[in-house]
């Protein structure tokens, strides 16, 4: 059932991420950058974080043994975003979406080495597939690539992987001191990357797309808060499949909101993606079911 539940939230998640990638884009288009929403975003998150645990009386402190791991997902996370941020000054967004969500075949490679779980082929054929698919919804541009660019997306491809592990070995720990010290690491690593992009403005400048911002910012909090409790339930290999899925939320949601058109490689390519997360659920819940002898 915990497995069940891990794999819904790790969809739920999904879908607010998704939903963040478009509200972002519109608050991007009314001129509030993309440096400027991660540091507030951060910022509101430690008030929410610290405002709950006042409300419910709980620590937000850390045993020794649990700091090291926090630390690390903290920073893991801030790369993800830092990285794939500053990709898209390089390369079209549709070609670093591409080389981000190849993280779901290396989280599949990489666990049984990291995890000692056993090398599940049948994962890294759905992987690839949903690769695949990924890659047709976004369609991406290939021209006039920078290979800055790809070096960055890479890099925050590669940082998904270390923060879905990361968060894997922090499953044990109560999840307020988690939201609260993961996001104490992220705040200066996005103040700097604010002020040296010279993005700072006074939260009066939300009111140029206050829709947006709201949006945004909820589709972060969620998603975020439904990533850690996913991952606390279910191991990175199939928690990395279930999040190829939110870049077909964003294309669907660009769709309906933005009126943007979409072609049917696009259609099959989201059906591929669907077909994928299906089997994915299937599979894992006949392993379950599965009876040592």
């Amino acid at each position: 059932m915990s497995e069940r539940h891990g794999l819904a939230l790790a969809l739920a998640s999904a879908a607010a991420f998704g939903t963040n990638i478009v509200s972002a884009q519109i608050a991007g288009q009314a001129g509030l950058s993309g440096p400027l929403l991660v540091f507030y975003r951060v910022l509101l998150m430690l008030a929410l974080v610290g405002g709950v645990a006042l409300a419910w009386r709980s620590s937000v402190s850390l045993k020794p043994g649990e700091r090291a791991p926090v630390l690390r997902f903290g920073v893991a996370t801030a790369l993800v975003g830092i990285a794939y941020l500053s990709s898209v000054a390089f390369i079209p967004i549709s070609v670093a979406a591409v080389v981000f969500y190849t993280y779901p075949v290396l989280i599949v490679l990489a666990e049984p080495f990291v995890s000692r779980a056993p090398f599940r082929a049948d994962r890294l054929a759905l992987a690839l597939v949903a690769f695949v698919g990924v890659a047709i919804v976004v369609g991406p541009d290939l021209h006039g690539l920078d290979p800055r660019g790809l070096a960055l997306a890479l890099l925050a491809s590669l940082s998904a992987v270390a923060q879905f592990f990361a968060a894997a070995h922090c499953a044990r720990i109560p999840t307020l001191p988690k939201l609260f010290w993961s996001h104490v690491v992220i705040l200066p690593v996005a103040l700097a990357i604010m002020l040296i992009t010279g993005g700072f403005r006074s939260p009066e400048a939300f009111l140029l797309a206050p829709g947006a911002v709201i949006v945004t910012y909820g589709g972060y909090i969620a998603g975020f808060l439904f990533q850690i409790l996913a991952l606390a339930r279910i191991a990175p290999g199939p928690a990395g499949l279930a999040f190829c899925a939110e870049p077909v939320f964003a294309v669907a949601l660009a769709a309906i909101v933005l009126g943007e058109r979409l072609g049917p490689l696009q259609y099959a390519g989201g059906a591929l993606v669907i077909a994928v997360l299906i089997a994915n659920v299937i599979l894992e819940q006949s392993r379950r079911r599965v009876v040592p002898a």
